[in-house]
């Protein structure tokens, strides 16, 4: 019988940010230096860069920085139109920032069960949603796995709704060779620290093809203003950050490279997991470019497991525990236990093993080990 290795030092990490800016550190500090110069701390010169650059890296005629991806989802519904008492179809299984948008806007998230081979949204379930009401629907493409956009776009075509591409884990992903973020009406960007493209804070991005809805996209990050002390609607403060953005022109050429060594790290737990009993790996959909922002497995013990991984060394994360039609915050809306068993499934089972590009193949090594050793001994 094998034994779990116990001669590391140290406890691995679901992401080391340290090694990613050990790489990076002379780059970064003359960025931050720079701006620090230039005392040019709001809609400077590297937002402006930065926004066409994300442009051209997603194949958008337009992007808008912005505070975070929570914002950015916030104002590509309100540039949509979405109004109180309309209603927004959202996967059940994802971040809370998914819905929490809509609700914040007075609209309804209607939750979608999702498809339990790729974790997103489930395109005929969504279908039966749609009501009068209906006016737009948010895939979100979930460990950095593209949602099925031709399914989304068909829908959206028929049934006349905007869609707004969740895509705060899938930058540099793609679907049938178009870059998420192109492929909707809007795409929204998370920047958060833990992001394959990660600022030193919070930090988001809007795309779209629309020239207009940029313009009113921009009006809208600065509180309704295009001339300033001049307001022309309710607006918000969701400016990105100027030195945020120059910390992101340093990484973003490095994006590419990072997103492969994920593939790579990727097909090597594949390669090394295969076959487990009681183990389901992530798969990358027909038609798709997988980013592997997570590694996430499936295992029916999982909370078991994931303890004695730590045990060994080996950090995991569950994202998510809870779907999001049974959080406190929507009991309001009467959704019951049951009701949506693929997302209540994944929340049961998902386990987010280490993934990072600095990551050895002994690492993988190590952490497939170990994951083999406690499914297969019961450990």
């Amino acid at each position: 019988m094998r034994t779990i290795p116990t001669d590391r030092n140290r406890t691995l990490p679901v992401l080391d940010l340290a090694a990613q800016y050990r790489g990076l550190k002379e780059e970064l500090v003359t960025a931050v230096l720079q701006v620090l110069e230039d005392q040019h701390f709001i809609l400077g010169p590297n937002v402006a860069a930065l926004e066409g650059e994300i442009a051209n890296f997603c194949r958008s005629p337009h992007a808008i920085g912005v505070a975070s991806g929570t914002d950015a989802l916030i104002l590509a519904l309100r540039a949509a139109g979405v109004r109180p008492g309309d209603e927004v179809i959202v996967p059940a299984f994802s971040f809370v920032a998914t819905a929490d948008a809509v609700s914040i806007l007075g609209a309804k998230p209607l939750f979608a069960d999702i498809d339990p081979a790729t974790f997103n949204i489930d395109m005929e379930h969504a279908s039966t949603l749609v009501t009068d009401r209906t006016v737009a629907i948010i895939p979100v493409h979930l460990y950095g796995q593209p949602a099925d956009m031709d399914k989304v776009r068909d829908l959206a075509e028929r049934r006349r709704l905007i869609v707004i591409e969740d895509c705060a884990q899938a930058l540099g992903a793609s679907w049938k060779g178009t870059p998420v973020a192109s492929i909707g009406d809007y795409g929204c960007i998370s920047f958060f620290p833990t992001k394959n493209l990660g600022g030193c804070g919070d930090g988001g991005m809007i795309t779209t093809r629309d020239r207009e809805g940029a313009d009113h996209l921009r009006m809208l990050r600065a509180h309704g203003s295009r001339k300033k002390y001049h307001f022309e609607e309710q607006g918000m403060n969701s400016r990105l950050d100027e030195l945020q953005a120059a910390i992101l022109r340093v990484k973003l050429p490095k994006l590419t490279a990072w997103n492969d060594a994920r593939r790579a790290i990727a097909n090597l737990y594949k390669q090394a997991l295969e076959n487990v009993e009681d183990l389901a790996l992530p798969l990358e959909a027909t038609g798709s470019v997988h980013v592997y922002h997570q590694f996430t497995v499936r295992v029916p013990v999982r909370d078991h497991v994931q303890m004695a991984l730590l045990e060994a060394g080996v950090q995991s994360v569950v994202y998510y525990p809870v779907p999001l039609h049974l959080q406190n915050m929507y009991i309001p809306l009467g959704h019951k236990k049951g009701e949506l068993p693929a997302a209540e499934c994944a929340a049961a089972e998902v386990l987010s093993l280490p993934m990072f590009p600095e990551m050895t193949e002994m690492d993988v090594a190590y952490v497939s080990e170990c994951l083999k050793e406690i499914l297969v001994s019961g450990r």
